[in-house]
């Protein structure tokens, strides 16, 4: 980054180090994983946005993924000022909350019932104390390099064996919570039938990314989304499909749509308050009957349903259904992944580019990656280069290897070109 003045950026680091942990308000943030020091943001429009110093970046990151229409989108900010205008918060129901829950039972008719949250962590604890509620089991399952939040029961890390009891992913963890919860590897179908002949009768869900965005973009074998989802039913587990990355991103109905899997519930987060804080979780009307006031299974939020996360979510979804916006989204996306994949051929680098829909990820490898386990053997050290030389020639990626990129609306064609010659030129200077 040594092209780049980050003079501002700089100061702002230093003085954030001695006010917040790391200097950042979330980790990967900190850019440890990449090294340098983070950009500090003024603005952004369209598919570009501005640090402190007035450097201009083409950003994939989008976010983490909310800003599929682009930065500052005219229709979903002409929405908010006269949102703001109204008032910021009630405390109340709003005829908002509403229409976007109806939006979203159109878009995913598999959430039969919806509430409203505030984040993808409040949704994926939501849906799970549901599930444990509506079973009476305690047991859940998850899948390494998945990655749900940061409540105590999911920052668990695999055990000793494939199938084996977690163990805290973190300190502040109690054991006790990881206890009763099982991690497996992605992909692998033999696991999950072991563990669901071990376990089966006292697990209360599996939750799973369809598309692991968390571990960069890992795509699920043929057969396995639909192996969970047949063994699952066997067995009485509800099946959460964790679509806070993968919703409106894989496509207009999410993973559970392109993939044709029907699972019993479902997170979705990000996108749906188009970049506002904003999480939901839904799915079969006996489970969600569950949760207070209709049953017995209590979770709140004073927040929830905030008219302008609404309104943003409202404003955007408006565009994604229209008919012609997931084809240009689509096109954009596969044209950058031939641009990159192109350039990455030129340039004699060994990559591995996967995309499901406008997520994408690009690993150092000549090895297919199925697992955590194959993401983590690719070379970071060389993403790390990578992605240094493309934040000096102006492009934003995300700060770590096992993250994933996005595409928006705003994005052109011109964007495309200029990043492609940016990842040959940083791809022949890395080799």
């Amino acid at each position: 980054m040594s092209k780049l003045n980050l003079k501002k950026s700089k100061e702002l680091f230093r003085k954030a180090k001695r006010l917040m942990p790391g200097g950042v308000n979330s980790p990967v943030r900190a850019f440890r994983a990449v090294g340098g020091i983070p950009l500090f943001i003024q603005s952004a429009k369209g598919s570009k946005i501005y640090d402190v110093d007035g450097n201009e970046y083409i950003d994939y990151v989008l976010s983490w993924g909310p800003m599929i229409l682009g930065h500052s989108h005219p229709a979903v900010i002409r929405a908010l000022r006269k949102a703001c205008e109204r008032g910021t918060s009630y405390g109340a129901p709003t005829p908002l909350e509403v229409e976007l829950a109806g939006m979203i039972r159109k878009a995913y008719p598999s959430m039969q019932v919806v509430r409203m949250v505030n984040s993808g962590t409040e949704a994926t604890m939501s849906a799970i104390r549901a599930a444990r509620g509506f079973t009476g089991r305690d047991r859940v399952m998850k899948f390494e390099g998945c990655y749900h939040g940061h409540a105590d029961g999911l920052l668990v890390k695999a055990g000793s064996g494939a199938a084996t009891f977690g163990v805290p992913d973190s300190p502040g963890v109690p054991r006790g919570y990881a206890r009763n919860t099982i991690t497996l590897p992605f992909n692998d179908l033999k696991a999950f039938r072991d563990a669901c002949e071990k376990f089966g009768d006292n697990t209360a869900c599996v939750i799973i990314e369809p598309v692991v965005g968390n571990s960069g973009c890992i795509l699920p074998r043929p057969g396995f989304l639909e192996g969970i989802r047949k063994l699952t039913s066997e067995h009485g587990i509800v099946l959460i499909f964790d679509e806070v990355m993968t919703g409106f991103r894989v496509s207009y109905g999410g993973a559970q749509k392109a993939f044709g899997i029907k699972p019993d519930m479902t997170c979705l987060g990000k996108v749906i308050g188009g970049g506002l804080p904003v999480g939901a979780y839904g799915g079969r009307k006996e489970i969600m009957r569950m949760i207070a006031p209709d049953g017995p299974v209590y979770q709140a939020g004073t927040l929830s349903g905030n008219p302008l996360a609404m309104t943003a979510g409202i404003e955007t979804l408006k565009i994604l259904s229209r008919r012609e916006t997931y084809r240009k989204l689509t096109a954009k996306s596969a044209a950058l992944e031939d641009a990159l994949k192109d350039a990455a051929g030129r340039a004699g680098v060994k990559t591995k580019f996967y995309r499901a829909g406008t997520m994408f990820c690009t690993y150092f490898t000549d090895k297919e990656v199925c697992n955590f386990t194959d993401a983590a053997n690719t070379d970071t050290e060389t993403f790390a280069k990578f992605f240094r030389k493309m934040l000096e020639r102006g492009i934003n990626l995300a700060p770590s290897a096992f993250e994933a990129g996005f595409m928006s609306l705003a994005h052109t064609q011109a964007d495309i070109n200029r990043t492609a010659r940016a990842a040959y030129q940083s791809f022949k200077e890395i080799k």
